[in-house]
């Protein structure tokens, strides 16, 4: 089978309708933590926060329509997406998590960047992003996603990792434990201990010489020649995502936080802002092949200091 042939549209559909259907069920489990917290820090006076859905297309304004999923089924003008945001929750203070079905014609100066599209620019892109940042200092912001490309050649990308403000070694040892579960499952296509690397590699700020996070996992280019075998790993990155971290959070939601540890939280949001906007290929990615800005960079902390 030839690597195009791998990449049909009916798995450019499965694909698609897996992203849709893990954001609903990651947006369902961060609501029931809402649900069952006692609120430290007066967060009991709060109402539980919930997702409020966004759909946008690459041809023009967002449609403010919760029911908003038939842009991920092939709208104008490229497709588009749909953001899923939770603001001013007991729990988190922004929760993000997005889908996008998008096609095009990468730019000239794209064409040089991704593979396969040298010779034939056009492209297609289906996949979830999300970036949670907690209200208490001692719950940890995660970031995690899942990605399927196509061009003339094909793959899947993704990850997740941890950025706690205060290390804990045991939330990272469970953190780890999760993907490392993951790849050892899917042994023929995922190697861990290279995925780790990988990521402690790429979330890294060389201009303060210090890693964003506690790390996790990161892959990109993954087209090892069976696409279901890649496509179930890529499932499996987020399913574990989807287990391990609301168990993080349940955790610590219900302890309370100073004034002097909320800073400290504040600080390390800006190193977040930082590696985003200087370094994270994801957020390029949308913004050269004409993505929702808001979408892109829903990835922003909602409060942030910098000393």
């Amino acid at each position: 089978m030839s690597e195009q042939n791998i990449f049909t549209d009916d798995r450019k559909g499965q694909a698609e309708a897996w992203f849709r259907d893990f954001r609903d069920q990651l947006c369902s489990a961060l609501e029931r933590c809402e649900d069952d917290t006692s609120g430290p820090n007066g967060m009991s006076d709060l109402a539980a926060g919930r997702f409020e859905r966004t759909t946008w297309n690459r041809g023009g304004a967002a449609d403010q329509a919760r029911s908003g999923d038939d842009v991920m089924r092939g709208g104008t003008d490229g497709g588009g997406g749909v953001m899923s945001v939770m603001r001013e929750g007991r729990v988190f203070e922004k929760a993000g998590v997005n889908v996008s079905t998008v096609s095009g014609e990468f730019s000239a100066e794209m064409r040089e960047r991704i593979p396969g599209a040298k010779d034939d620019p056009r492209f297609w892109a289906s996949g979830v992003s999300v970036v949670i940042h907690p209200r208490s200092p001692h719950v940890p912001a995660a970031h995690m996603n899942t990605r399927m490309i196509v061009t003339t050649s094909g793959w899947f990308g993704g990850g997740g990792d941890l950025t706690p403000v205060f290390e804990n070694d045991a939330e990272t040892a469970q953190f780890h434990a999760a993907y490392k579960s993951a790849c050892d499952a899917h042994s023929d296509v995922a190697d861990y201990d290279k995925f780790k690397a990988w990521c402690d590699d790429y979330f890294y700020l060389p201009h303060r010489q210090e890693p964003r996070g506690v790390g996790g996992i990161f892959y990109d280019n993954l087209n090892t020649g069976d696409w279901e075998a890649d496509f179930a790993f890529t499932q499996d990155v987020g399913r574990a995502f989807g287990d391990v971290y609301p168990a993080l959070v349940r955790q610590k939601f219900d302890q309370p936080w100073t004034d002097e540890e909320r800073q400290a939280q504040r600080i390390k949001r800006g190193r977040y802002v930082e590696f985003n906007l200087l370094y994270d290929r994801g957020t390029l990615f949308g913004l050269k092949t004409g993505g929702n800005t808001d979408a892109i960079l829903m990835s922003m902390p909602p409060d942030v200091a910098w000393p």
